[in-house]
């Protein structure tokens, strides 16, 4: 039997209905209201524990589902939640790579099938609700969650969002978070973020839209302000835009405990459910509706709507219950493994005598692999997305397990003299550096919440300023939050020198969920790699792809600056902040600025190159046809990439329209069609809500990255069609 149902009750009984097509979802949810008591429905609407939990939180939250709106009496198992971006946070679970990571994939096949993999292990957990789709916009890398998230672009952020939504909901109910605007971490819960309808609606909602539209069932709302008004309170983006204007038909959530600031408004504004414990609501609400300050109509909507949602997905959902077997199985293990591979991103691979330093010489017979994190294994921060895997490898491990026969000298790097010795000694040094929870992740404790949530005592008088005084006090010693540097650690990039100075022949590997500027040391480093936080499997993925026995897969979701000034202002400790079109990749285009990586760079272990020969596209979108040629000796991938932009600008902004992730046997030929999406193209009037195409001079291209150069980009004619173009150059660019 599932842990998430009752079999025999009201719930199954309607349930059943359902999948028979007797009656559809909203019927349902009428029929099962119609049984509630007010009581009863009104426990929809918050978590279902009591307030005295709020402590216990961080020890529950990796043990046991969090509940909210069950009623036993009529078999309703409620909204049963677990967390997981990277991995299912309940017991011990296979640790996939970091979102950041899988993003760097670029494959929406393979991003589904990681959704596949945690909604298993979320519903054998005995959750049927996952707030895994991460889908802000990383507009800085010093935010301190952007390994939570799928990079600095709109159009891959939806596409492999929407992937992995499919996935989760062939098991459990998928949440999409956060709504909106969210990507700063220290002043979370107090930062009011002022925007124009322009990069709102065009830059910073249209992936929120493309998971809505691949069948999201949830949205959690983040805690952040927009425009002056908390999101929870937000009646203009939680309605208007996410209910009326996009469709959606499923319920909203809080963020947890300090995401709701009045009970009655936020459901009025069309948020839900209060997560996780009994707080605002619990003592609000009942008096609300007897006295008629709040209408019972509006609690009937939100009721109808969790209900709608929960027994629709139960209706619908994979019918075979997972055993406990699927956790951390041979096949969650592999596909981990398969992930790790397929993320990693070679940045430079410079010749050090007759051939590229990478892969590993299999002449090779004593590496040295030195740093801090060689030996760790390092999953990511320690917040709300961690999870706990039955195992590990670390990238030492990794390479002793792939090169059995090799000497493999390792040293912390603490010891610089003792660092220089090692490298000096080996025919290779590999140094694995970069950052850990310490340096970024979610910041759990902060000075700046309303604790007033937690009763009357909370919200004047000594108490109120005793907790709020030990809440600013724990946030200077709490671990993560948004980054103070781009930068690796000095020490870090002291070894980095040292261990170069003593061997030549140096790898570079680069730990981290978000950019690291290289400037100080790259130039004199021939291999460096972004290894990320790999997961569970990331040391043997890593292995794998240094000694050459998979290929590199991964290319980069955002661009890799030469001055953190290119990028947009950045202040941790701000109480507001403007959000416009302008950052990442597009900014330095917009300014003039060479990267030292442009956005969807990486590098293979073989040559392949790219001809556009022909394409479509109008206001709807379209695709173009790419022939690629395997010229190397080897299998390899690559993605293939598809960039408008007005070329009328002195500086073109390249916008990405589509892309495919190709694997290629050698000497191999192939034409792949690539799907376009004409949104960054479009621009949307803020009084009658439609699209329509920008103005300007539009121009396409196609190659392995972000392109440096349009002058021999297609043109695009009275912006219905994009004329052929004889040559598309592959390789061109950094290589």
């Amino acid at each position: 039997m599932d842990a998430t149902t009752m079999t025999g009750t009201a719930y199954d009984d309607a349930v059943r209905a359902v999948r028979g097509g007797g009656i559809n979802a909203d019927e349902a949810a009428n029929q099962l209201i119609g049984q509630m008591t007010d009581q009863e429905i009104l426990g929809l609407l918050d978590g279902d524990s009591p307030r005295l939990l709020l402590p216990f939180i961080p020890i529950l939250l990796d043990r046991v589902p969090f509940v909210a709106g069950a009623v036993p009496r009529l078999g309703i198992p409620g909204i049963r939640f677990s967390d997981g971006g990277r991995g299912v946070v309940i017991g011990a679970c296979t640790a996939f790579p970091v979102t950041i990571a899988r993003a760097a994939t670029w494959d929406p096949s393979l991003e589904e099938r990681v959704g596949v993999a945690i909604g298993l292990e979320t519903r054998a957990r005995g959750a049927n609700y996952s707030a895994s789709v991460c889908v802000n916009l990383l507009r800085h890398a010093a935010w301190g969650r952007a390994q939570e998230c799928y990079g600095e672009d709109p159009v891959l952020t939806a596409r492999m969002g929407s992937a992995l939504t499919r996935g989760v909901r062939v098991n459990t109910m998928a949440c999409v978070k956060h709504f909106a605007l969210n990507s700063m971490e220290n002043e979370r819960f107090e930062v009011d973020v002022a925007v124009d309808e322009h990069s709102l609606h065009e830059v910073y909602l249209p992936h929120f839209k493309a998971v809505i539209d691949a069948g999201a069932d949830s949205v959690m709302s983040a805690y952040n302000r927009v425009r002056g008004e908390y999101m929870d309170v937000n009646r203009a983006l939680l309605t208007d835009v996410l209910r009326h204007e996009w469709g959606f038909s499923g319920f909203v959530t809080s963020d947890w405990v300090f995401g709701t600031h009045d009970a009655v408004v936020s459901l009025e504004a069309g948020m839900d459910v209060e997560m996780p414990l009994r707080l605002l609501r619990a003592r609000a609400l009942p008096a609300a509706l007897r006295n008629g300050v709040l209408a019972r109509a509006t609690v009937l909507e939100s009721a109808r709507r969790i209900l709608r949602t929960c027994v629709q997905h139960a209706a619908t959902r994979e019918s075979v219950v997972p055993s406990r077997a699927v956790i951390a199985s041979p096949a969650h293990r592999a596909l981990a493994h398969e992930v790790a591979t397929e993320s990693i991103v070679l940045l430079k691979n410079e010749a050090v005598g007759a051939a590229p330093l990478l892969p590993l010489a299999p002449a090779t017979r004593h590496l040295a692999v030195i740093g801090r994190l060689a030996s760790q294994a390092n999953l990511g921060d320690h917040g709300s997305s961690r999870v706990r895997p039955p195992s590990t490898v670390s990238p030492l491990r990794g390479l002793r397990a792939a090169l059995p026969g090799v000497r493999i000298t390792s040293t912390t790097g603490k010891n610089e003299h003792r660092a220089a010795a090692l490298a000096a000694a080996a025919e290779t040094a590999i140094v694995v550096v970069g950052l850990d929870q310490h340096d970024e992740g979610e910041s759990v404790v902060t000075g700046g919440v309303d604790v007033g949530v937690l009763g009357r005592e909370f919200g004047s008088g000594p108490l109120r300023r005793l907790v709020i005084g030990l809440a600013h006090l724990a946030s200077r010693f709490v671990r993560g939050g948004d980054r103070s540097s781009l930068t690796l650690r000095p020490s870090d990039e002291r070894l980095i020198q040292v261990v170069v100075a003593a061997n030549p022949r140096t790898v570079v590997v680069l730990v981290s969920g978000s950019a690291i500027l290289t400037e100080a040391w790259r130039d004199r480093v021939p291999a460096l790699l972004f290894a990320w936080y790999g997961g569970m499997e990331g040391g043997r993925a890593l292995a794998s792809v240094l000694t050459g026995g998979e290929e590199p897969g991964g290319r980069l979701p955002f661009v890799l600056p030469t001055d953190a000034a290119h990028l947009p202002f950045f202040d941790s400790t701000a109480k507001s902040v403007v959000y416009d079109n302008q950052w990442g990749q597009r900014r330095l285009d917009g300014e003039g600025h060479r990267p030292a990586f442009p956005f969807g760079f990486g590098l293979g272990y073989t040559r392949i190159e790219h001809r556009l020969l022909g394409h479509t596209f109008d206001n709807t979108g379209g695709h173009a046809d790419v022939l690629l040629t395997n010229k190397g000796d080897r299998k390899g991938s690559t993605v293939v990439q598809v960039y408008a932009a007005d070329v009328s600008l002195r500086r073109p902004v390249a916008q990405l329209l589509g892309f495919q992730k190709v694997s290629l046997q050698p000497g191999a030929e192939t034409t792949v069609r690539v799907v376009l999406d004409a949104g960054p193209t479009l621009q949307r009037d803020p009084t009658t809500r439609r699209w329509s195409p920008r103005a300007g001079e539009w121009a396409l291209q196609a190659g392995q990255h972000s392109p440096g150069s349009w002058e021999n980009a297609v043109r695009l004619r009275h912006r219905e069609v994009l004329m052929d173009q004889e040559d598309i150059p592959g390789q061109a660019g950094l290589m």
